[in-house]
Order: structure tokens, then sequence, then C-alpha cells
């Protein structure tokens, strides 16, 4: 052993003293090629070993400085350590305000290093190899300077996010002598905490308490580990989790690959959750997972878990119940099976805050919901190395008071797609058919195509249950050909709707971007027949009886605003009653900016409540902000009457009455301004 130390004033004075010594050993531990100089007048100083062996390990070039150094018979002290190694930094660094004592006595190898903030760590090296280790108030800010030389940026990174709280544990470790070597970890973490700069990780008062016991089986090594966490909270965007969950796993371990046997783990809301997989951790890759959770309720997991998931802006106006089964395998970190089972399962859209809800239902949470299903069974199996299939029977659902019945849903399921023979969901007193649905997705995004049907519903019901002003009669539509592109919908084909006695239909119908900000629709649309009576009484139009015809050729939409068409309206030939009431007349001349309501008002005329007419007429062809008017046949074209003006009704019968418009050319905005104002209840419009 080595004995040195600076002589006091008086004796002689050595300003650098150097030493060297062939070999130290001690049980458990060997110390190789040692040399030491001490500079008194700092009383600072450096330790050099050229090899040096703790157990079944061993160091090469390892420097020691410190800002104060003692050596003798019982050890050595170094304050402000710092070791090197090769001339790369080691862990004890001097901002560490670190103090390193080794007992060097015939009795076990001791060390301990005391840390600024009242750290300290603390091992004891036997003479049989076993090693005991004592972390005792380690701060977060202390562990990451230890492990700087080793984690390199990653070290800053763990500093980026301010972690705090403490960490006491102890290590206990047993090497392989007749029987396998052991080991065991026992912490708990107190108070802790960390936060991201742009506050999409957090956390705040986490307690929690570990274990980790491993047991040598040759080459490899057999563990098992606990997690029970007791306070606090994190936010890992969009999640919010609370303390609760206790995690127990076990699995082995071979120097490259752990493999996780069994790892269970209670959470509120499920019955049981379990998962086995392996982990490359030469590679860092995730090589198989398989995930099972049983007895889900709904209730308790969906807000807490689903619905920051599937709807982060409205998680708070979501309703789960019922229960669920999910069943998922991975490989390679790809999603390779899935399959779920509902039991009883249900979802409710409450409406914003502020908003409007549903009539009735005798203050049930679901009447207070714009959109409902449920309850759910059924099972949905997945693979992405072959075909699947999902089973549901859904016992209804409502949208406001836009009431479903109950229906089944059967489809085929492909590793990139789905397909739905059919379906028919009861709505209202009709149904809505789907139609050889099929969906797939590819590197350019989803794709599908299919049909729709609505059976007759009734106008009045519909109109009430959207929040339309009430029609009457029923409505149909068919869309036969629905395509559904990357960024684009089309209807191959023609969309037919029945209404006011009557039919429309629409071809050439496109959509790009449907869900963007920069949506566009273009579309030719006609209609026949139109019964002018039913039409006008649920606009408040003021009376107007008869049939019309009518069409929208080149129709585009930008953004869901219309920027340009060619729209005509006229009245079918026939023999049938036609007449038209003072509000009617008042409101076309408005929108033609003609004078028929002062020629009304100052004539024998305004006695008459409606008046009879031959023929109606409109047109507006929309480009560049601008409607071009025009009224009945040639005029239609932009002919002119000798006046100037254009015809909208020409009068029939007694009494008869023409409405002539003048202005040719209206900002279409002023136009819109004009039928919401002729629209509504009981306002007469303004002429111009």
């Amino acid at each position: 052993m080595l004995a040195a130390a600076v002589p006091v004033a008086g004796a002689a004075v050595f300003r650098v003293l150097a030493a060297r010594v062939g070999e130290i050993a001690g049980p458990g531990f060997a110390v190789h090629e040692l040399r030491v100089r001490l500079d008194a007048p700092a009383q600072g100083g450096e330790v050099d070993i050229g090899r040096l062996r703790i157990g079944a390990r061993e160091w090469r070039a390892l420097t020691l400085r410190c800002g104060r150094l003692r050596i003798d018979a019982g050890g050595l002290a170094c304050t402000a350590a710092r070791v090197e190694q090769g001339g790369r930094r080691l862990p004890f660094e001097a901002d560490l305000d670190a103090n390193l004592e080794v007992a060097l006595g015939a009795g076990p190898a001791r060390i301990a290093l005391r840390l600024a903030g009242g750290g300290r760590i603390e091992a004891g090296l036997e003479a049989d190899g076993r090693l005991r280790a004592r972390l005792h108030r380690l701060t977060p800010a202390a562990a990451a300077a230890l492990l700087e030389p080793w984690l390199g940026e990653l070290a800053a990174d763990l500093r980026a996010f301010k972690a705090t709280g403490v960490l006491d544990a102890e290590l206990d470790y047993r090497p392989a002598d007749a029987g396998a070597a052991t080991a065991s970890l026992r912490g708990r973490l107190a108070a802790g905490g960390f936060g991201s700069a742009d506050g999409l990780l957090a956390a705040e008062g986490v307690a929690a308490g570990f274990t980790l016991e491993a047991r040598s089986t040759g080459a490899a090594w057999s563990w098992s580990a606990q997690l029970d966490w007791d306070a606090g909270a994190a936010y890992v965007h969009p999640l919010l989790v609370e303390a609760g969950p206790r995690l127990r796993a076990r699995g082995s371990f071979d120097g490259r690959r752990i493999a996780l046997e069994r790892a269970e783990l209670e959470l509120d809301g499920l019955a049981a959750a379990s998962a086995r997989g392996v982990i490359d951790t030469a590679a860092g890759t995730l090589d198989a997972l398989a995930i099972e959770l049983v007895g889900a309720d709904l209730a308790r997991i969906g807000p807490r878990w689903l619905a920051p998931l599937l709807a982060p802006a409205s998680a708070l106006r979501l309703r789960f119940e019922g229960r669920a089964d999910v069943r998922a395998a991975l490989r390679a970190g790809r999603l390779e099976t899935l399959g779920v089972e509902l039991h009883a399962a249900g979802f409710g859209l409450a409406p914003p805050q502020g908003g409007a809800v549903a009539e009735g239902g005798g203050g049930e949470a679901a009447s207070a919901e714009v959109l409902a299903f449920g309850p759910v069974d059924g099972r949905v199996r997945w693979s992405s190395r072959g075909p699947g299939a999902a089973t549901l029977q859904v016992g209804g659902g409502r949208w406001e008071k836009l009431a479903l019945g109950a229906f089944a849903l059967d489809a085929a399921l492909e590793p990139a797609g789905l397909h739905l023979t059919g379906a028919r969901i009861p709505l209202l007193d009709g149904a809505l058919v789907l139609e050889d649905l099929a969906f797939g997705w590819s590197a350019a995004g989803w794709e599908g195509r299919g049909g729709v049907v609505l059976e007759p519903v009734s106008m009045p019901l519909l109109t009430e249950a959207l929040g339309l002003p009430a029609m009457a009669g029923a409505m149909s539509a068919a869309l036969p050909g629905l395509k559904l592109g990357p960024g684009e919908l089309v209807l191959d084909g023609t969309l037919a709707v029945s209404v006011f006695d009557g039919w429309l239909q629409a071809s050439g119908l496109r959509v790009r971007e449907p869900f963007g900000l920069a949506s566009h629709l273009t579309a030719d649309i006609e209609a026949r027949h139109i019964d002018l009576a039913q039409l006008t009484e649920t606009f408040s139009f003021g009376s107007i009886t008869g049939h019309i015809d009518a069409e929208v050729r080149g129709l585009e939409l930008s953004s869901w605003r219309p920027t340009a068409f060619d729209a005509r309206v006229a009245s079918i030939e026939g023999d049938e009653r036609r007449r038209i009431s003072q509000r009617a007349v008042e409101n076309l001349s408005a929108l033609g900016g003609g004078g028929a309501l002062a020629a009304v008002q100052r004539s024998v005329l305004r006695l008459f409540e409606t008046f009879g007419y031959r023929e109606l007429g409109l047109r507006c062809r929309l480009a560049n902000g601008v409607c071009e008017m025009g009224g009945l046949g040639a005029e239609a074209e932009g002919a002119a009457r000798a006046d100037g003006g254009f015809t909208i009704v020409r009068g029939g019968g007694i009494p008869a009455l023409d409405v002539i418009g003048y202005n040719r050319r209206v900002d279409w905005n002023e136009l819109v301004a004009r039928l919401q104002r002729v629209v509504a209840e009981d306002v007469s419009p303004t002429i111009d």
C-alpha cells in the first residue's frame, strides 16, 4: 500500500511528489501500473491507472484528476473529482462538485461519491465479487451529467426537458460461483416531472416504485420487472395519463435481444391487458409484439384514451358505452393482424357548448346528442396477409332528429381495403341503401366506388330533421356510380332526386378536395315538372301555381360558393291553372329590377290578390361575379324589348299582369342578398 502526504510548515516542503506502484490488489479488485502525482501548493493531484479490474470487468488507461487529493493507508480521498479514459472524459465532472472516497483496507473495497445537492452514490465490493450499491437522492440533472460521456447529445436533450425529482435505489449483484449469477435493482422515484419546450410532453408530481430481478442462465439472463405508478400525471400529446397503472413483466436477454415472455398491465377500465414480444436492442427495432385487451369498459376507456386520438378538438363532447375485446399483432414494427369484438358498444357526440340540442327524450343523455350510434355488437378480423371480415349489428342511430333504425353490416376485409356488398339502413319512414361499396388504400391515398339509393322519405319529416323549411311530398334519390379517388369525388352517371312533385338530376358531378379548404365542384343540373305551388309555399316567396322546368349548365362551386353557371327557368306547356300572387309579383320584380310593383300599387290592380299568367321565364348567366339576366324566349338570349327590358312573366286571363325586368347586369352578391330578403317572412322587397 502506498502512503504519501504533504508535510506541514517548518518541515521539508515538497512542491511536487510523484510515486509509482506496480500493483495493488484487494478483495474483488486489482490495480496495475499506478502512478500518483501530488501538487503540494495546490493540494491537488492526479492518479494514473494502467489497468483496473473489478470483478470480471476491466478498464485501461484511466486518469483521476482531483482538486484536492489525499492518499494514506486507509485509502484515497478526492474532491472535485474527474475521470478520463484515454483522454476521454468520464462521469465524474468537476462542475458536479463530486467527492470520491475509496477504501483500500483489508476489508471490502468501498467507494463513496458525494454530489452537489445532497446526492450520494455508495458501492461496496466483497472478496467474493459481490457488489452492493446505493443511490441516495440522485437528481435527473446529476444523473444526466454523470452519464454525459456515454449519452452524448441525448444527455443535452434530457436536460432540455428540465426533469425534476429524486431517485433512491439499491443494486445487489452476486457473481456466478457454484450457481448462477443474480442481480436485483429496487428503487423509487419521488416528485418526478419534466416538460418539453413545445408543451406536448409534460409530467408533474410523479411517484413510482420499481423492481428488477435477473438471473443468468448460461449465455442469457432471465428477468422479471415490476412498476407501480402511485401519484402524479403525465401529458403525452394528445393523451393525459394519470397515476394508477401497475406493470408486471418477465422475459430474457441474450445480449442482443430482449424477449418479453409476458407483460401484464393493470389499468382502470380494463379487465385484463397483456403483451409479449421481441426487441432487437442492437438494431433498436421491435421485431414482434402481440397485445391482448380483454373487457375494455368503453365508458371509462373511451374518454381517456380513444377520444383524444379520434377527435382531439371534440374529445369532451364524445360519449362511449359498452365493452370491447382487442387483439393485435405487429411484426417488424408494422401491424400484421387486428381483431375487435364489440359488446353493446355505443357512441354519441354532444353539440358544441351553447349549441342547440334535439328536443324530447325526457332529459336522457341521448336527447342532448347531435350524433349517436348503438348498441353495436359484432366482430372485426383484419390481416395483412390475407382476407378478413367484419360483421356488425347496429341497434340504431340518430343525427339531430334524423332517426336511423337497426341495420346490419357485413364486409369483406382485404389487407388494403374493404368490400360491402350491400346494406339497408332505415331512415325516418324510408331507407338509405348502400350498394356494392368498395374502398382501398394505395400509396396515392384512399380510393373507392359504389352506389347509394335513398328510398322515398317523407319531406315533412326530412326537412324538420334537417332544420329546413317544411316541404310537402316525398324525396328519393339514386347515386349509381360514385367514385372516390385521392382528393376527388366523382359521380360516374346521374344523380336523380324526386322532389316537389317532379324530379331533378345532376350529371358530370365532380368534387376536388371535398374536405379541404380549396374544394371545387362542377356539375350540370336539370329539373323537370317542379310544382311551383309547393316550391313557393316552402320558401315563403308568395304563391305561384303551375309547373316549371329548369336547368343549370356549367355549374362551378369554389369553397362551396358559386363562381360560374348558366341557369334557366321556364314554365312548361300544358293546360293547367296558372296564377301568381301580388307578393310573388313583388319578389320577381325585385329580382329583375322592374317596376311591376309600382304599377300594381298605382292602379285598380291592387284590389286583386292573384293574377293569371300564360308563361314565366328567367335566366342568369354568372361569370366574374356578375349575373347576366334575361327573361322569356329570345329575351333570355339577350334580345331586348323596345323599352330595353325583358319579360319575366307574361300575363294571361283576368286580370292579367306582365312582370318586366330592366337590370341586365346584377352583382351576384347583391342578387343573393335580394333572394334572402324576399324569402324572409313578412319582409317586402326593395326595388332599385
